[in-house]
């Protein structure tokens, strides 16, 4: 990894980057709130999906101070469509705890950030790099698939740690917030052109079907409930057309994560 093959990977990135950079809301207006909202949101969520729910998230929720005293009826509602609903509890919990640890300001800090639910290393540092510009390495699908195609291009369980040398070594450290993004866009473009490259990963796994599943299960349940203050046990069994000890089992679930009260009769959303 001579200096000449790093500035020519990193000219072949942002020579892209510079024509066909995506635009993207949270990516106009940088401030540390907006960038961990769509960090979260683009955790298993699509960037089509995010760029329309984010803007209506933060004019719901403007800042920390907002969010953290949001009604979870209300947070729930805003968040419907983007999935995986524990993103948004987490995100009122980490919002509690910046206005009551932090002084209502992010820790620029990865270390510090990892102790917040939700986040683990690279969403941490993910957050530093686009929040505040600071140098970090983490690996995410685009980003492993630019890597994969440039430096391990006939090798097959790519592993993560063969990666973040690379990573490393080809960084802008001058610039983190651009370089990410760069490589991320020609990640996206990479799975147009080679859909296989990811599939070359150790860590790449085939997603389970949501047809059927318990997650959809919990979403249809909270949506119910969403649209209503409250239900009977019974007449959600009716809905659902789902075995009782299914129900049951989601339902604990949900009230152990904060979603929701249940007596065993009736269920609502927690306050």
């Amino acid at each position: 990894m001579t200096s000449e093959v790093i500035q020519v990977f990193q000219n072949i990135i942002y020579s892209y980057f510079k024509q066909y950079g995506r635009k993207f809301p949270f990516r106009d207006k940088i401030k540390p709130y907006y960038v961990l909202i769509s960090e979260i949101m683009l955790q298993q969520t699509q960037t089509s999906t995010v760029s329309e729910k984010f803007l209506n998230f933060i004019k719901s929720f403007p800042d920390f101070e907002a969010l953290s005293k949001a009604p979870k009826q209300k947070l729930l509602n805003v968040w419907q469509g983007l999935g995986y609903n524990r993103r948004a509890i987490a995100l009122k919990t980490i919002a509690e705890k910046v206005v009551n640890e932090y002084d209502g300001k992010l820790p620029d800090s990865v270390e510090k950030l990892k102790k917040f639910p939700q986040i683990g290393h690279n969403t941490a540092s993910s957050i530093v790099a686009f929040a505040f510009n600071k140098p970090t390495y983490f690996i995410e699908t685009n980003i492993r698939r630019v890597f994969i195609y440039f430096f391990f291009s006939n090798k097959k369980n790519v592993n993560d740690k063969e990666i973040i040398s690379f990573v490393e070594a080809t960084a802008d450290n001058e610039d983190p917030r651009k370089w990410y993004y760069a490589l991320m866009d020609y990640g996206v473009m990479l799975k147009k052109t080679h859909p296989e490259l990811n599939k070359r990963s150790a860590h790449y796994r085939k997603q389970a079907k949501f047809k059927g599943s318990n997650r959809e299960i919990r979403g249809k349940i909270l949506k119910i409930l969403l649209n209503k203050e409250k239900i009977l046990m019974t007449e959600l069994q009716t809905q659902l057309k789902v075995e009782n000890k299914r129900i049951i089992s989601i339902l604990n679930q949900l009230e152990k994560e904060g979603f929701i009260e249940n007596n065993k009769k009736v269920i609502k959303i927690s306050k």
